[in-house]
């Protein structure tokens, strides 16, 4: 085959003659088309390579995790031979053994990394991971938050280090994530409106958020307790380490079981869902991009839906006084 001038050798793998006129046609139309040239790209570029590349320029501090995981399976495969097969079974393999949150963090940057290859690169005309289902849902929902009596037992045992009663406080309150609170400066709390304003989030997005009277009680206090502002302005300038281990001892003691730090944010939507907050309301306080995030966090806890269900006897009450005979149709039956 003649090629920009050079001739190129291929064997079309068949020893038939008719199927070979047609692999060999099928070529030419792709040599025509461009796409013959960027096949053997393809080919030639190791998923490790593609790997490299996308951590140089593109990688997240959590990236690293997930890689270590996936590299040792695909690594040595040239990105043209992994398929859709191939991930799906890699997904039933680690679901075998890790949540389906991790798998997800896993199979997402997987995406991420074909996608740039394809699209910026053009590297490969391929993402085997598109059309892989591994969405997941809310199969990995937790459905956990803190009760008003564990609230009393762990504000109780949070009496040391001193500023751990104040970030529950906080936590509780506003919704925010650990990050996000820590990352919380003086100068992004308007006392005088009743405001936070939350800068650096998940998404990238700002959000306000209105004070409670307990909320801006306890900052009042931490900031004149406070003798000498941090250099940087943090309310709580403290390292994550340091507050998951103080959180940890705190559940502890107040033999609080089965909770996270993140917790207290799902405990912030659920009372706020059960107190009757619409959760387009409540995805605005937490920050959500979709309202199916939100729908993650508000729990109901089966007494509080008790008012709904109330509702049926109150419909056969007010029929029953409607008829002059004071019976409903089905009672007539009996």
């Amino acid at each position: 085959m003649n090629v920009n001038g050079k001739q190129v050798r291929k064997t079309t793998g068949t020893d038939k003659k008719e199927l070979a006129k047609k692999v060999y046609y099928k070529v030419q139309t792709q040599i025509a088309e461009g796409k013959w040239f960027e096949a053997q790209k393809a080919k030639s570029i190791l998923f490790s390579k593609m790997v490299e590349k996308y951590m140089k320029r593109h990688a997240k501090k959590r990236d690293i995790y997930a890689v270590k995981r996936f590299l040792p399976v695909f690594g040595h495969y040239a990105i043209s031979e992994i398929t859709t097969e191939m991930c799906a079974e890699y997904r039933e393999e680690r679901l075998k053994t890790v949540s389906p949150s991790c798998v997800y963090a896993e199979l997402g940057l997987m995406r991420r990394m074909f996608n740039v290859a394809r699209r910026e690169w053009k590297w490969t005309k391929e993402n085997p991971v598109a059309d892989l289902s591994f969405a997941v849902g809310n199969s990995n929902a937790r459905d956990r938050w803190l009760t008003h009596e564990e609230e009393e037992a762990l504000m109780a045992a949070s009496g040391r280090p001193k500023w751990l009663r104040s970030m529950l406080i906080v936590a509780l309150h506003s919704g925010m994530r650990r990050g996000e609170i820590l990352a919380l400066r003086w100068q992004d709390i308007d006392f005088n409106r009743g405001i936070l304003t939350v800068h650096k989030s998940k998404n990238k997005e700002k959000r306000g958020i209105p004070l409670t009277e307990r909320l801006q009680e306890t900052l009042k206090a931490l900031k004149e307790e406070t003798k000498v502002i941090d250099i940087s302005g943090r309310v709580f300038p403290i390292s994550a380490s340091s507050v998951r281990q103080a959180f940890v001892r705190a559940c502890e003691k107040a033999g609080v079981e089965d909770f996270r730090f993140h917790d207290l944010r799902h405990t912030f939507a659920t009372r706020l869902v059960q107190g009757g907050i619409d959760l387009y309301r409540v995805q605005r306080l937490l920050g959500h991009k979709s309202i199916t995030m939100t729908m993650r966090y508000a729990h109901h806890h089966p007494e509080s839906l008790r008012e709904c269900v109330a509702v049926l006897d109150k419909s056969i009450t007010n029929l029953s006084q409607s008829r002059p005979d004071g019976l409903t149709t089905s009672q007539k039956m009996l």
